[in-house]
């Protein structure tokens, strides 16, 4: 890459710091990192710092962080940076037309999945939910709207039967950084050539709420897996065990009839515990009661015994 080259980066989560490590590894620092405000978090309520303005702090890059683009000042600092190009990866602020302008090649985001499949804010917990064979990276230019911009490069990942958000979540954000390395020359020698999404097959990835979490038995025991999978680890599957939540953290599909009402514990063992399903039998195999760390079955049932119980399904 050019010596003179001026790039800002733009992203606030753990999901984006592979890629600003990828090119603080290249010798071609950010002239500036863009990252969300510090927000008050945990029951001390002190001020966390985000993941990639950590890492903008060990290579002493100067740090933005406006609330939004609807200042004056803020706008007018960006242009004035100069920049030739401007990556943004889960940065979690909408860019104004005035900023999508403001470098001279514009704004590329490294988006969590193969485009047009899969918009929006979740888009690795919505295929894990989908039962979909493959996720992936899509590095695309940034139009006004929600990814919806012509595609300069995609990179598949399978997604495995034992797979769940979290795990997901860290494949794909070393694809990202290792995508971007490999897309920046030919974006910035004017070789690579924006593909065009066909709007007809996207789909829009909502954004997850806790209330998605409660586990319904009377759905399928596949199903149920991948809720299970996809919300590992947030927001967390849960059911209700004595009027408690329990919270379920890793499950699988297992063989055998279901003669019982969905919810109801059909055994237990040290591999876990089988509960029917309204299509099948499901083993949790690690849980977590409130105030509890999360824990394996086999140590659950050393306390608890679920002879006869019925896990509790909301109303329908």
């Amino acid at each position: 890459m050019n010596d003179k080259l001026k790039i800002i980066f733009a992203g606030t989560p753990g999901f984006s710091v592979p890629p600003l490590q990828a090119l603080l590894d290249t010798g071609h620092p950010p002239v500036a990192v863009y990252s969300q405000p510090d927000r008050p978090a945990g029951r001390g309520r002190k001020l966390l710092t985000s993941p990639a303005k950590q890492l903008a702090q060990k290579a002493d890059i100067p740090i933005y962080q406006p609330i939004n683009f609807k200042s004056e000042e803020d706008l007018a600092r960006l242009e004035s940076l100069g920049a030739d190009l401007m990556v943004v990866v889960a940065y979690g602020l909408i860019l104004p037309r005035r900023v999508l302008d403001a470098p001279r090649l514009g704004c590329i985001n490294i988006h969590a999945s193969l485009l047009p499949r899969w918009r929006g804010a979740a888009p690795i917990q919505r295929a894990i939910l989908a039962g979909d064979a493959e996720s992936g990276i899509t590095i695309m230019e940034m139009e006004a709207g929600l990814d919806t911009g012509p595609m300069l490069l995609r990179r598949p990942c399978p997604i495995g039967s034992a797979e769940t958000g979290g795990s997901l979540h860290d494949q794909l954000s070393l694809i990202g950084a290792d995508a971007l390395m490999e897309a920046l020359p030919g974006i910035l020698d004017g070789t690579l050539s924006p593909q065009p999404q066909n709007d007809a097959q996207a789909t829009y990835a909502h954004k997850l709420e806790k209330s998605e979490a409660q586990l319904d038995w009377n759905r399928s025991a596949l199903e149920l897996d991948r809720q299970i999978r996809a919300f590992n680890p947030w927001p967390v599957a849960q059911t209700g065990l004595d009027g408690k939540i329990l919270r379920v953290w890793e499950s699988s599909l297992q063989p055998g009839a279901v003669d019982r009402s969905p919810g109801s514990v059909m055994a237990t063992s040290r591999e876990g515990i089988d509960v029917a399903t309204g299509d099948g039998l499901l083993r949790i195999r690690r849980l977590q009661l409130p105030g509890k760390r999360a824990m394996d079955a086999a140590d659950f049932l050393n306390a608890h015994d679920l002879s006869g119980v019925v896990l509790e399904t909301p109303p329908r």
